[in-house]
């Protein structure tokens, strides 16, 4: 349950919405487990029973991770890669060019060939489409290639897999994406997310692709050990070593950090933090990481690195990166994929002052951001989408149009599914492929039906949220006095790492406090001290805001009150203990 701080927006344009909770039950874990009453709090907010506070806390694999079997066709497909690695069997993989594509990709080629196999990868661009094609698998079988492995693809590949079952070529699917009630035509389909699925294990449904992945490794790590394929001169590889592959995965899929998700990131990143994959200790140098990788670092730092490949330099370049054993190549690719990075960063750019100019000059007839242009690079276009949902606060679609079709990404908002929205318009006949999240999706369609489709789309979401634009709410998890805003309480929040998708960093309200000695300083960050009527002064940043209003208050500021919204954090930086606070909005008391 929420109650709304008040009416008015915030200088940012926000309504603000203090959460409230079950006090009793944030007391009782405050006591039984020695937490501050605003940690407890955060727990019963993020759906922390009693008992799950320590699963929450301290999230461990061997408490976590279910028995692999529990999934539809696990055992099925872990049989038979166990035969084909015994036999010696040759072993394609098919990826995507994401960075859940790319480690998923990556912990089975390391699997394989720890355990005496060189798969063929295959990572297609973005000119070749996602998922696995008619293409792909001729390319395989000229190589004597008739088993296939897809990772964080396949699900809807009905038309490739049908060619492969004519070619006779057997494929196992291990994915993620949102499946329909019918399934393609593959030896084993293993998706948490497949209609038919009957797992107990709820949290399951979460986990990104690479998630999947190290399930199917686990069981066909347990398959071969039954079958005494192991000896002491053929030994067990470590599963645990690529953890830090599922983490970079987990966190840059944005797939929620609820259940066994955490316990991948978490561990991902302490495994990640030792530099035994020489790839990624390369990139972490490139970017300049100086403390032990957090999740921040995975999603903002390291993931649009590996991303940019696939976007708009070579698609293969994230597996190859990943997979890597010479420092030197290592360091090679690194620099090549920053490259990519500025070069992407410019197109992005680019295309998004087209898709504003377009949006903000023409009326709109539907509560959505629809824009389409001309070539526009396919390798930003869910990028921007994910800008004009932020700027505008309502679903995204976003086109390029190629010479044979037309290529589409969306983002949406909460009241919106685009997973269930992109399954319908494909039964109407109104896309030629598509798939996705709740969240974010890619699909294609004919450029004749791009009227039809928006307004398609434009009636989907009008029924779902109104005609009116929505006002962005800031959920607030709790409130301090400037005096509460220490390094302990700073150090107890931490204990709620990893934070992400369906475990934000906790956002508080500060109350009453005045801003002083503002400055800009970088580029349009303003930094500050904040200090209340009773003493006491903190740190404080609030990035990018020197040109809107957020930014003008501070640095006017002239002894009047605000309260403040924003998050708590530790700063180490050059050795300090101390604490700084990262404003997000403010509002004039």
């Amino acid at each position: 349950m929420e109650d709304v701080s008040d009416n008015e927006k915030s200088l940012g344009g926000n309504l603000w919405k203090v959460a409230s909770v079950n006090e009793r039950l944030a007391e009782n874990i405050a006591q039984k487990y020695h937490l501050p009453y605003l940690v407890s709090k955060i727990l019963v907010l993020r759906g922390v029973g009693v008992d799950d506070v320590p699963n929450f806390i301290t999230p461990k694999l061997q408490t976590l991770l279910p028995d692999p079997s529990c999934l539809k066709d696990m055992d099925k497909a872990a049989q038979r890669i166990a035969e084909a690695i015994i036999n010696k069997e040759k072993i394609a993989i098919i990826g995507d060019y994401d960075v859940d594509g790319a480690t998923s990709s990556s912990v089975l080629r390391l699997y394989l060939e720890a355990v005496g196999i060189n798969p063929e990868i295959h990572i297609p661009d973005r000119e070749e489409g996602y998922g696995p094609s008619k293409q792909a698998i001729d390319s395989f079988l000229a190589m004597g290639i008739n088993f296939v492995i897809t990772t964080d693809c396949g699900t809807s590949a009905f038309e490739t897999f049908e060619y492969a079952k004519e070619k006779n070529v057997e494929v196992i699917v291990l994915d993620h994406h949102e499946a329909e009630v019918r399934l393609p035509p593959a030896y084993a389909i293993v998706n948490p997310k497949r209609l038919d699925e009957d797992c107990p294990v709820e949290y399951l449904k979460y986990m990104a692709a690479v998630g999947v992945v190290f399930m199917a490794i686990v069981a066909v790590n347990r398959e071969l050990r039954k079958k005494g394929f192991f000896t002491p001169e053929r030994p067990e590889p470590n599963l645990l070593q690529w953890l830090d592959l599922v983490a970079l995965g987990t966190v840059c899929d944005v797939v929620p950090l609820k259940g066994v998700n955490r316990a991948f990131v978490r561990q991902g990143l302490k495994v990640m933090s030792r530099r035994t994959n020489p790839g990624i200790k390369a990139l972490v140098d490139k970017a300049g990481i100086t403390e032990a990788p957090t999740a921040f670092h995975l999603g903002y730092v390291l993931g649009p690195r590996i991303n940019a490949c696939g976007r708009v330099g070579d698609s293969a370049f994230g597996n190859k990166l990943l997979c890597i054993k010479d420092e030197n190549q290592a360091k090679l690719l690194a620099d090549k994929l920053t490259e990519f990075n500025e070069q992407r960063k410019e197109i992005e750019n680019y295309v998004l002052l087209n898709a504003i100019e377009i949006l903000e000059g023409t009326p709109q007839t539907y509560p959505i951001a629809f824009v389409y242009g001309h070539d526009w690079h396919q390798g930003v276009i869910g990028i921007v989408a994910g800008k004009l949902k932020e700027r505008y606060n309502l679903p995204s679609f976003v086109m390029s149009i190629e010479a044979d079709e037309v290529k589409g990404s969306a983002r949406s908002i909460p009241q919106v599914d685009l997973g269930a929205l992109i399954i319908s318009a494909k039964e109407k006949g109104l896309l030629t492929k598509g798939g996705g999240h709740t969240m974010a999706a890619g699909f294609s369609l004919n450029e004749d039906k791009l009227e039809a489709f928006r307004d398609f789309v434009g009636q989907y979401v009008s029924e779902k949220i109104g005609q009116e634009a929505i006002t962005p709410v800031i959920d607030i998890d709790g409130e301090l006095d400037l005096s509460g805003a220490t390094v302990d309480l700073a150090e107890s929040l931490s204990q709620l790492e990893p934070f992400g998708s369906g475990n934000a960093e906790p956002k508080i309200m500060l109350h009453r406090v005045k801003i002083n000695k503002a400055s800009i300083i970088g580029s349009g960050h303003v930094r500050c001290f904040l200090g209340s009527d009773h003493g006491g002064s903190l740190k404080a940043i609030a990035f990018r805001v020197a040109d809107n209003d957020i930014g003008q208050a501070m640095l006017n500021a002239k002894g009047e009150f605000f309260d403040v919204v924003g998050i708590l954090r530790k700063d180490n930086w050059q050795g300090r203990n101390s604490v700084q606070f990262i404003i997000e909005d403010i509002k004039r008391c």
